[in-house]
């Protein structure tokens, strides 16, 4: 057995900042337990491999979900980060705040510690360590001819996507530094590793947590094909993410009683809100063939690569060191909204036949193409996941009802309907040769709701599933982010989210793992 004031479960993107604050004050001893392995891996620090972790189950959970009904009955595919940095080290480091009124939902949910002013700053924090980097100067230039549809469009230039209110259309700033990924691991963790009151252990997978009463005291964990035993004299913390971090509550016996029952798993704790308000974002991609060169020539040719290669090594720069999502924007569809309600995303590559089980971003469709996507920013369908064993090796029932809504299934095919009126535009008609995907045989919105059903998937931005609210019968955590009814237990990560937030949701989990910091800590700035 082990010991330390401390005990973080999961080195993702909340996990590492954590690790970070908690032991930089110097008071406290700090144990950090990940299931994965070290993220000194080629395809996760250079930024275009990320496609190379997308089905790699050594650093990725892999998850799937129950069929959805109004998805055609399809099964969606949840990667998650099994790996230092978690879904931070495996994402397409787009890097955005989101909106005010995300952060006014919360400070309802919450209290007024949970402000727009009060947020601000540690999302400001935030971004002193990890903040998106201007990559316009080297995005592919078919990229202005979306910038330019944006204006004909009548949206205008946004200054900065990644910052909170972020309006237009615009380059996205990614998370990258000297060409490499810039992950919490590498931005908050590697320093942190420096110090002698911090303890990082890898391949560590998290099984229960043990309570003394109902005062978390340890975290029962595997290594090595082997069980041990970690204890904390302060407080255990979940840093596990969306879908672990209320797994391992219900393994605990912390969850909703018929699910623990079910599964022969003593109620320590009923809460039935762990595992539910599960939200995500849905989006649909348009796929175009192009008139001239996009980076589908670039990365399809042996010549294309080795010349991205050498820039890459020499100079650190191109191809090679962006995320495929080199523009989009924050747009309102519609007149009236007081804030932009869809997220646009613009990829000059293509990659329309792939087989099972890749994500080819290095090896796209030979033909010059593009896709253009759009996202409804604050989607109303709530989903929710369980145990389906007390085996801690067995993944958990995903069911994320996506479009259960009408309001969902309006945004989405208005996204849609605002893809065409794009591509409509003279910049982008000038430069599209046809449209692929869905093609000119949908036209009327049922056809093409039939469209959005049969193709639309998750952008991979589960949260939720431990809200944060006052309420103990439908909330999991308070406004300290303590779980309701037991002691010396905390989640901080994006499962705790009130609701889901406009954008990709890595910075918001950045912001919230800072004030989780802040909380535990008993101050409003690191020390």
């Amino acid at each position: 057995m082990v010991e330390a004031d401390y005990i973080l479960v999961g080195a993702g993107t909340a996990g590492c900042v954590l690790a970070d604050r908690l032991s930089a004050c110097g008071r406290f001893t700090v144990l950090l337990l990940e299931a994965g392995p070290s993220d000194r891996r080629l395809p996760i620090q250079v930024p275009i491999g990320y496609g190379m972790s997308f089905f790699n189950p050594a650093v990725n959970w892999m998850y799937r979900t129950e069929p959805e009904p109004a998805l055609a009955g399809r099964s969606g595919y949840w990667p998650r980060g099994k790996v230092l940095g978690g879904s931070g080290s495996i994402n397409a480091m787009v890097h955005v705040q989101g909106q005010p009124v995300d952060i006014a939902d919360w400070a309802r949910a919450g209290d007024s510690s949970w402000s727009v002013e009060a947020l601000s700053a540690c999302l400001e924090r935030a971004s002193q360590r990890i903040e998106g980097k201007d990559v316009s100067r080297d995005t592919h230039p078919i990229c202005e001819a979306f910038m330019a549809a944006g204006g004909q469009a009548g949206f205008p230039e946004a200054a900065d996507l990644s910052r909170l209110g972020a309006d237009g259309i615009g380059h996205f700033r990614i998370a990258t530094r000297n060409g490499l990924r810039l992950s919490s691991a590498r931005a908050y963790l590697r320093p942190a590793m420096r110090r002698s009151n911090l303890v990082v252990e890898v391949e560590a997978h998290a099984n229960r947590i043990g309570f003394d009463g109902l005062r978390a005291r340890e975290v029962q964990f595997s290594k090595a094909g082997s069980a041990r035993v970690a204890r904390a004299r302060r407080e255990v913390i979940l840093c596990a993410g969306s879908i672990n971090s209320p797994k391992l509550l219900q393994l605990s016996g912390i969850g909703p009683g018929s699910t623990l029952k079910a599964h022969g798993i003593t109620v320590l704790c009923e809460r039935n809100g762990v595992g539910r308000n599960l939200q995500d974002h849905l989006c649909i991609d348009h796929l175009y063939r192009s008139r001239v060169p996009t980076l589908n020539q670039q990365f399809g040719s042996i010549s294309g690569k080795m010349i991205a290669g050498l820039r890459y090594l020499l100079f650190r720069n191109g191809p090679l060191a962006l995320s495929v999502n080199q523009a989009g924007g924050f747009v309102r569809s519609r007149p009236g909204l007081a804030a932009p309600n869809m997220q646009l995303y613009f990829s000059p590559l293509s990659y329309s036949r792939t087989p099972p089980g890749t994500r080819p971003l290095m090896r796209p469709d030979k033909f010059p193409g593009f896709l253009l996507s759009a996202q409804p920013c604050r989607p109303t369908s709530r989903g929710f996941l369980e145990i389906v064993s007390a085996e801690p090796a067995v993944a958990p029932r995903i069911v994320p009802n996506s479009l259960s809504t009408e309001h969902d299934v309006a945004e989405l095919l208005e996204g849609a309907r605002l893809l065409r009126q794009l591509a409509a535009t003279p910049a982008l008609r000038d430069v599209i040769e046809t449209e692929l995907m869905p093609g000119s045989a949908a036209q009327s919105d049922a056809e093409m709701l039939a469209d959005i059903r049969q193709r639309a998937s998750t952008v991979f931005h589960p949260v939720s599933t431990c809200r944060m609210g006052r309420d103990r019968e439908t909330d999991v955590v308070d406004p300290s982010l303590r779980v309701h009814g037991v002691e010396g237990l905390r989640v901080v990560d994006a499962s705790i989210f009130p609701s889901i937030p406009s954008g990709n949701t890595n910075a918001p989990t950045l912001m919230v793992a800072e004030k989780g910091a802040d909380l535990i800590l008993g101050t409003s700035a690191p020390r």
